[in-house]
């Protein structure tokens, strides 16, 4: 069978389109499938609440912090060679954490699984692009993205449904298990028709600064995981002041490996953009507050409301339902008509769903909770967010020269990946530090002000974004190595993922 796809349409383009899915989609379901395994987890290995937060949020930063990197292996090694290996490491690291004998194992196993998604994630799209153009380009583009936020929003239905239904006795392992016959199913189908195409030897990868990328996150969320445990000793705040200094270096050492004619990781000319740089913290910010709180969610029906994971994975649907509304309203016409004013408009909304379950909140105590108590305010901060969602990358690449998109697009993808992981730490301890005290709601009630306080700085930093955003066909970037060989997600594909 011929692989060449130069000679003219690949005769199994579409086989891989549904390859790339299934692996993208394996890969963003365990994002958020274990969100509902916390009481399972508690039980079976003893896991702590800080356990806990390093098994949701542990795989988000090792994801985040190596996204950039696994975007340049596949422009220097292939993308089909960086996909097979990062499948086939995802689908392994998957078995380890089904057969984790102790918490301290499968949050290391976690980290690892993190690793394998951020080789495998970056090279979907571009595989894609090396195999379809034209009006066939933007078909894929138009259902790799709903497919993919798809998975971020069916993860912990999908998650409750298999620890619940206790599949082999096999309690909350069958999250992690489900992966290995669609992993070896796709590897088996990838190695097969994904047509070979050499990488560039010539691209060189700056290990020295994705090691500094990757020191300084842990730096960071080591201690906003662990600090609420240990009671905020001193190594937790310089440990938090090196990431800051880690970071400092980073942009420096990236600075200087371009003057002296190298590739760095990101093109440094993306940190002088004022809006580029203001709208990193913008998504770091929004991300964290949205995943935290929904997290805080899912642990406040559990814990506090003894849901079962079943229940709980269903009590995530009226936030999904609510994400799934606004991103179709911002994405099919609202963004394009009144431009910036939809990443405004949205947090609003999200405010103004955060006060109206605040008030449902304080009627839990008066008699029986069900999700239909909550699930308005739930709900209306979900269309507020998938508002932001489907626009908000859009407007930081309009800031950004044709030639960055690529680079732009992966470091954006990086810091919502690490501002996620950064929102389960601060927000899982805040609502842990309320909960050993029998105070669920109390811990509920502190983390939609934590939410709110980051949703109005958001809001004030939207007013630095370009007023209109990059056109949806615009924001995949080229492939190669001039892109640091990641394309920008969709907004859809950004979905609602821990």
């Amino acid at each position: 069978m011929s692989t060449d796809p130069t000679s003219g349409p690949y005769r199994w383009r579409w086989l891989i389109l549904v390859v790339m899915i299934v692996a993208e989609v394996m890969d963003l379901l365990d994002a958020s499938i274990v969100n509902v395994a916390g009481p399972a987890l508690e039980e079976s290995l003893g896991a702590s609440s800080v356990g806990l937060q390093w098994v949701i949020g542990g795989y988000a930063l090792t994801l985040g912090a190596g996204l950039v990197l696994g975007g340049r292996l596949g422009d220097r090694y292939g993308r089909r060679r960086m996909f097979l290996t990062g499948l086939a490491a995802f689908t392994l690291s998957s078995l380890l954490c089904a057969l984790a004998p102790t918490i301290e194992a499968l949050i290391v196993f976690r980290l690892l699984q993190g690793a394998a998604g951020a080789i495998l994630l970056p090279q979907g799209l571009g595989l894609l692009r090396e195999n379809f153009s034209g009006p066939e380009l933007t078909k894929v583009f138009a259902i790799f993205g709903p497919v993919l936020g798809l998975g971020g929003i069916i993860g912990p239905v999908l998650g409750g449904f298999l620890i619940e239904g206790d599949i082999l006795g096999l309690g909350w392992r069958a999250v992690f298990l489900i992966n290995l016959p669609i992993g070896l199913a796709a590897l088996a189908v990838a190695a097969r028709f994904v047509p070979k195409k050499q990488g560039d030897r010539a691209v060189r990868v700056d290990m020295v600064g994705a090691g500094l990328v990757m020191a300084s996150c842990a730096l960071l969320v080591l201690p906003l995981n662990q600090g609420q445990e240990d009671g905020w000793p001193l190594w937790t705040w310089m440990s938090m002041a090196a990431s800051v200094v880690g970071f400092g270096l980073f942009a420096l050492q990236q600075r200087r490996t371009a003057a002296a004619g190298r590739e760095p990781l990101v093109t440094p000319a993306l940190l002088r953009k004022p809006a580029f740089t203001v709208g990193l913290g913008g998504i770091a910010l929004f991300f964290a507050g949205l995943i935290g709180t929904q997290l805080v969610l899912t642990l406040f029906l559990q814990i506090g409301q003894h849901f079962s994971a079943g229940e709980a994975g269903l009590g995530n649907l009226p936030l999904a339902v609510g994400t799934a509304i606004g991103g179709a309203i911002s994405g099919a016409f609202l963004a394009d008509k009144i431009g910036r004013k939809v990443l405004q408009i949205g947090p609003v909304i999200q405010l103004a769903g955060a006060v109206l379950l605040w008030f449902e909140l304080d009627g839990v105590s008066t008699g029986s909770f069900s999700i239909w108590d909550i699930a308005p305010g739930v709900a209306v901060s979900g269309v507020g967010a998938g508002m932001v969602i489907a626009a908000l990358f859009s407007f930081i690449l309009a800031a950004v020269d044709d030639d960055e998109i690529g680079s732009a697009s992966g470091v954006l993808s990086a810091v919502q990946a690490i501002g996620g992981s950064i929102g389960v730490a601060v927000f899982g301890s805040v609502f842990f530090a309320q909960a050993k005290t029998g105070d669920f709601t109390a811990g509920f009630h502190h983390a939609l002000v934590g939410q709110a306080c980051l949703l109005v700085a958001f809001l004030a930093i939207t007013f630095l974004l370009p007023a209109k955003g990059r056109p949806e066909e615009e924001q995949h970037g080229s492939v190669g190595p001039a892109s640091g060989g990641v394309p920008a997600a969709s907004g859809a594909e950004q979905g609602v993922t821990v």
